[in-house]
């Protein structure tokens, strides 16, 4: 694997493990988040280890996501809601918090924010 992956930037493993718990903290504590949080059930252990799954592979890791739930389709698991631009600036709020939390490098904050953006703005559909 490349090191020049955001996967191995952010460090393995453990920081993209890190940054999905930072993220779901993120979308707990932070008021302009409120709607989101909204969305999601009162225990975030099993979106947060979706999230980690996630963004393993996407990042460029294992794609573990994939492996164990056979396939990688966001529009499904968000297709009950309403999702409109508010919501993935909120969503990106939330991530930016994480990486700052996580210490991410400036680097990988970088290189991912316009990943990030497309990603949310993909999730919309309202």
């Amino acid at each position: 694997m490349s090191n020049s992956s955001p996967y191995e930037l952010l460090g393995g493993e453990e920081k993209v493990r890190a940054l999905a718990k930072a993220f779901y903290q993120a979308m707990d504590e932070t008021t302009e988040a409120k709607a989101i949080r909204q969305m999601h059930a009162r225990n975030l252990e099993d979106v947060e280890q979706r999230l980690f799954e996630y963004l393993s592979g996407w990042l460029g890791g294992p794609g573990l996501y994939l492996e164990k739930h056979g396939t990688v389709c966001l529009t499904s698991p968000h297709k009950p809601y309403q999702i409109n631009a508010s919501h993935r600036d909120q969503w990106l709020l939330c991530m930016e918090i994480a990486l700052e939390k996580i210490e991410a490098s400036e680097t990988v904050k970088n290189m991912l924010k316009e990943p990030m953006f497309r990603l949310a703005d993909f999730i919309k559909n309202a």
